[in-house]
């Protein structure tokens, strides 16, 4: 049976922490996801769409949406790249760089509550195998 798989409880668990992550995200104006390329402009702002995309490893039309969707929220903002004048950058706004400590807060609380059944051993040990996974 499929249920007794451990790909299925792992599946069950990722539905279960995305879920957590989306109720915690609303309060701060974001969808499940839109924190990922917001994370990607804290580690570098001014990145393209192509940039994003190769970075995030998503479809574009992903990109384009979430891009539109955020600068609507007033998160960010797009800006013709002055050598290439059919590319356009990605910057955060001043909202954009303050929702980075709450989501930030959110993410490591949410690494706490996976992990508060094991002792130190099991969560170094459940880092190693997750991070080994293909």
């Amino acid at each position: 049976m499929l249920e007794e798989t451990l790909t299925y409880a792992l599946i069950m668990v990722m539905k279960t922490k995305r879920n957590q992550m989306a109720a915690a995200l609303v309060p701060l104006g974001l969808h499940s996801g839109q924190e990922l390329l917001l994370n990607q402009l804290w580690r570098e702002d001014g990145l393209t769409q192509s940039e994003l995309i190769r970075r995030l490893g998503v479809e574009p039309p992903t990109v384009t949406k979430t891009v539109q969707r955020l600068e609507r929220a007033g998160f960010l903002h797009r800006t013709p790249d002055p050598d290439r004048p059919r590319v356009s950058r990605v910057w955060l706004t001043d909202a954009g760089k303050a929702v980075r400590e709450p989501v930030e807060q959110i993410w490591a609380r949410m690494d706490e509550e996976l992990l508060s059944a094991f002792d130190p051993d099991e969560r170094d040990m459940f880092g190693r195998l997750l991070r080994a996974m293909p």
